[in-house]
């Protein structure tokens, strides 16, 4: 074959390659439509996405960077342009709902917190009843041996004074009327002291139980009533709080999404 026909040939050839390679690539190139369907479906699954394990703060960062991706995507796909409004609209939304995740990190961090004085307040609740229980058997068993020991006194006072008021007085006797009666005056007044003495201590004892109770109520309550305000604080410990903040967000850009497609739609 003659050199011209030769590299005739090859030209043709390598135009042929071309157009082919050409064409491929342009098939392979989205649609207007396929980019708006990808991004719209991107924005409405990260939109219901739950996270289902607590703390829910630690998977915040990881969506706002798939967020970020699947406007990037959307952003630089050569089917369509954005424009300064949409990047705005964006921009503004995307702060947004940093601000509010970042706010959730802040309750969900004071909501273990919550959890952690829920538990401290518990154990605080058993220890006080613990040690009122002890506090109380101790002061049962020191009364019973306070009163046993003065109603013993009192009980010997008596004796003493009976034994004394039956004794024979007289000139014959072993003691004398003056003698019998100074002696039973001194044995009444000892009896008369071992019974105020009694009735003292028991009064004593019965205020220091009130006392103890009292306390122990005091101390009851107040930990309770803080049981109760953790409890309450940490019922939705389970719940992701911030999925509405993420969906809203979503339905927003994909708002966005529209308008953009609306003002470039081809």
């Amino acid at each position: 074959m003659p050199r011209y026909e030769k590299a005739k040939a090859k030209t043709k050839a390598k135009k042929r390659r071309f157009i082919s390679t050409y064409s491929l690539e342009e098939s392979n190139v989205p649609t207007f439509e396929d980019v708006m369907r990808k991004t719209i479906t991107g924005l409405r699954n990260l939109g219901s996405q739950t996270f289902a394990i607590s703390p829910f703060r630690e998977h915040f960062d990881r969506w706002l960077t798939d967020l970020r991706v699947v406007l990037s995507e959307f952003e630089s796909n050569p089917s369509l342009s954005v424009d300064d409004q949409f990047v705005k609209e964006c921009s503004k939304i995307l702060s947004n709902v940093e601000v509010s995740l970042e706010e959730r990190r802040k309750k969900e961090a004071a909501l273990e917190e919550s959890v952690k004085s829920l538990s401290d307040n518990r154990i605080l609740l058993q220890r006080i009843e613990s040690e009122y229980a002890a506090n109380m058997a101790e002061l049962k068993k020191r009364s019973e041996d306070e009163i046993k020991r003065l109603s013993s006194n009192v009980d010997h006072c008596k004796e003493e004074l009976d034994r004394v008021t039956r004794m024979k007085a007289g000139l014959f006797r072993s003691i004398s009327k003056n003698a019998k009666a100074q002696k039973e005056a001194e044995t009444a007044w000892r009896l008369s002291s071992a019974q105020n003495e009694l009735k003292l201590a028991v009064r004593k004892l019965t205020d220091e139980r009130r006392r103890l109770r009292n306390e122990y109520e005091a101390s009851k309550q107040r930990v309770i009533g803080q049981i109760e305000s953790n409890q309450r604080e940490t019922e939705d410990q389970d719940t992701d709080g911030s999925l509405e903040t993420r969906r809203a967000a979503c339905d927003a850009l994909a708002t966005a999404v529209n308008a953009l497609a609306q003002r470039r739609k081809p």
